[in-house]
């Protein structure tokens, strides 16, 4: 079976789309001074996996993650491994990366605020 993509239109002429901006992000570090702290707005919690529960791994995994300027979670990296065999790790980025934040301000701008967050498995019961 072969599947067609059809585009409208008449002879018009094509057009190129923008590059994007290639003016480097700044990301400002907790405790910059004139930076102010992001705000967490709505944080998701991390799934277990169903093997990290039935083998029991408790404990937490510590992240860095840069909130941009619109609030929404970039870049996350785990400086602190607590499961890289049962996706424990993999579970803190994918709930980090679903939190939104008030952005922090520099001057009274947005700017993007690398912060750390310690994300923690807890079996109860």
């Amino acid at each position: 079976m072969a599947l067609t993509a059809a585009c409208g239109g008449g002879s018009a002429t094509p057009t190129t789309p923008s590059p994007p901006s290639t003016q480097p992000l700044t990301i400002y570090d907790v405790g910059t001074p004139g930076v102010s702290l992001p705000t967490l707005l709505r944080q998701v919690k991390p799934a277990y996996t169903s093997e990290a529960l039935r083998n029991r791994v408790q404990g937490s995994v510590l992240l860095a993650a840069v909130v941009l300027v619109d609030g929404t979670v970039g870049d996350v990296t785990v400086l602190q491994s607590l499961d890289t065999t049962y996706g424990l790790d993999t579970q803190a980025i994918i709930a980090t990366r679903q939190w939104l934040f008030s952005p922090g301000l520099k001057d009274g701008q947005p700017v993007a605020v690398r912060v750390t967050i310690t994300m923690s498995f807890t079996i109860t019961g």
